[in-house]
Parts: structure tokens; C-alpha cells; sequence
């Protein structure tokens, strides 16, 4: 029976500073959410061993004792906080589940990220980055309405109904706050109205794309101005309709993309990449996460079931892929 290792921030662990914005925890996992992916996992055939975050790690790296590391660390700060615990086990030779430092570093950099979706030709909203608002005296190129995002922040953190702006005046005030509060540039794109989308993929050579999951807010599949805020993740407003209720034509450039941007910044094993589509059916891609959240209450689960499959089986299948991949099975 091989061991698996388990990394992962607990929300319970951070302690706020002062300063730190309401999401400054938003990324990291519930205990009861650790508890149901290392059940998955037994389930699967395989002993779980629980590490923790990067600095418990760092503490037991030369006692591991374990097959492989089954990774969802979010880090601790800075732009490569996700980078950290895959960095540590690379220079350790301990094999891990899920993207390498290098993906994660740049995939959680949006403005990175975004520059090499246009070098691969993969659709994504225009945008530009500002990173003192002075910056802004010059804006007369803007398309409004625009939205504007922390610049690496994941799990929606810095979306609020304010993040769509429509002039000059709300568009500063609001790159204000994003630099202000999270302490980085922001990332202003122009605003896709319409529909919105995630698709979970599995696997490497070739990965696999899961059924479309549609995104239902206040009971709106079309959108229009609305989108994913960090509040609605919380909240009864926001459902996930699987399969998407789209013609096949539009799931099959869905999915086809999203392989795609999966790819191109060489995810592994396992990640989720987020659409908005409009009003003519042309689908953007706004972010890949390689590192997405394995929630009950997420995309996974609920793309499992629409195969015929369950969150138990999909972890083991996400296990699988990455002992493959490192020669293990």
C-alpha cells in the first residue's frame, strides 16, 4: 500500500495582521475539507499521511517516509507562495501530485499568465496593468466597462460588486484599493458580458476535459453584468449547473480551449480553467488554476457525477495520473 503525503493551509491557521484585507484566508482549505479529501483517498487504496503547510514541511523533510505528496498548499505570501512546497519536494527528489513551481508561479501572476495565452493565440479579455494610479491620468484608451483585479490573488479575492467599473472616476478609485489593500498592481481587463463557464481537466498525455459547468447567479444563466464575486462564493446566489445548458458546438470550443490553455503553461494531473463567453458565442478564457479547489461543494465533484463518477474515484483517478507520470504505478 504506497503512502501518500498530504500538504495544505487550513484556514483555522492563518492569523490576520493588520491590514490584511477580509479575504486574506479566502485560498485556504477548511479542516472538514482535508478531512474529506484524505477519507477520498483512503478510499482509494492508499495510506494518508498528514504534513500540513510549507513550514511543517520544512520541519519533516528528512523524515517524509511517504510514496508520493498529494499537493493543495496555497503558500504562505508573495507571488510565488504557491511555488513553494513543489520547490521544496523538487529539491528533496520527493515525487508530488499536480503543476511544478514554475507553472504555479506564473499562472498565480495573471499578467503573466495572460501574456502567454496571446503568444499561443488563445483568446482572453485586452488588459492592462497599473501599478501606481497615476498611471491612470493617461487611461483614454479604455473600453469601459472594465474589471479590476488584484493581479496575483486567486479564489476571487479583490472581486466585489465595485469590481466592475463603467467611467474614469470608479476605475480609479477602485485600482486604488486593489493596490492600496493587497499591496500589488492591478489588473484591469475589459468586461465580457454574458456567460460564464469552468472546466475541471484530468490527466497529462492527453489530459482530459470534464462536462462544461455552467455558472448560475441569482438564478441567471445569461449573465449579462453579473459575475463570480468573493461573497457569492459563500452564498446561496451562486449554483453550478453540469452539464452546461450550451449547444454541443459551444461545449466543444469550451472544452478544446481549455485543453489548450491547460497546456500551454504545462499544467499536470489535474486543474480548472474559467470562461466568460458572449453575447456571439466567442468564449475568453480569464484565468487556469492549477491548483483549484477539491471542495465537496466545488467544480470536481460535480463533473465527477455528470460521467457517472464519484468524488472518491475522481481523487484516486487524480492520484493515478501523477503516480504514472512518475513512473510509480
Amino acid at each position: 500500500m504506497k503512502t501518500v503525503g498530504l500538504t495544505y493551509d487550513l484556514k483555522t491557521d492563518y492569523e490576520f495582521q493588520e491590514g490584511d484585507p477580509p479575504d486574506a484566508n479566502a485560498e485556504f482549505d477548511h479542516p472538514s475539507t482535508i478531512d474529506v479529501i484524505a477519507d477520498a483517498i483512503e478510499t482509494q487504496g492508499f495510506k494518508v499521511k498528514r504534513i500540513g503547510n510549507v513550514s511543517c514541511l520544512l520541519e519533516k523533510i528528512g523524515n517524509l517516509d511517504v510514496d508520493i505528496v498529494f499537493n493543495i498548499s496555497e503558500g504562505v505570501k508573495g507571488r510565488n507562495r504557491e511555488s513553494q512546497v513543489p520547490i521544496i519536494l523538487e529539491m528533496a527528489g520527493i515525487p508530488f501530485v499536480g503543476a511544478d513551481a514554475l507553472t504555479l508561479g506564473i499562472t498565480l501572476d495573471k499578467v503573466m499568465a495572460k501574456k502567454i495565452f496571446i503568444a499561443e493565440k488563445i483568446s482572453t479579455p485586452k488588459f492592462f496593468e497599473v501599478k501606481h494610479v497615476e498611471e491612470l491620468i493617461n487611461a483614454d484608451h479604455c473600453k469601459f466597462p472594465l474589471i479590476v483585479k488584484p493581479r496575483f490573488e486567486g479564489s476571487s479575492k479583490g472581486l466585489s460588486e465595485d469590481s466592475r467599473v463603467a467611467n474614469k472616476e470608479s476605475l480609479k478609485r477602485q485600482v486604488e484599493y486593489v493596490i492600496t489593500t493587497y499591496r500589488q498592481p492591478a489588473l484591469v481587463e475589459e468586461f465580457i458580458s454574458g456567460q460564464e463557464f469552468t472546466v475541471a481537466i484530468v490527466g497529462n498525455d492527453p489530459p482530459v476535459a470534464l462536462p462544461v459547468v455552467q455558472i448560475k447567479i441569482d438564478g441567471r444563466l445569461n449573465l449579462k453584468q453579473k459575475f463570480y464575486t468573493f461573497a457569492r462564493i459563500t452564498s446561496d446566489r451562486l449554483e453550478y449547473i453540469c452539464p452546461a445548458k450550451i449547444s454541443q458546438e459551444l461545449k466543444e470550443k469550451i472544452m478544446n480551449l481549455a485543453i489548450q490553455t491547460y497546456e500551454s503553461v504545462e499544467c499536470r494531473d489535474f486543474g480548472r480553467v474559467d470562461f466568460r463567453v458572449d453575447s456571439e458565442g466567442r468564449p475568453y478564457v480569464l484565468e487556469i488554476n492549477p491548483l483549484p479547489s477539491l471542495s465537496t461543494e466545488d467544480v470536481f465533484p460535480l463533473a465527477a457525477k455528470a460521467i457517472g463518477s464519484s468524488y472518491e474515484e475522481m481523487m484516486g483517478k487524480i492520484l493515478r495520473v501523477a503516480l504514472a507520470r512518475h513512473n510509480l504505478n
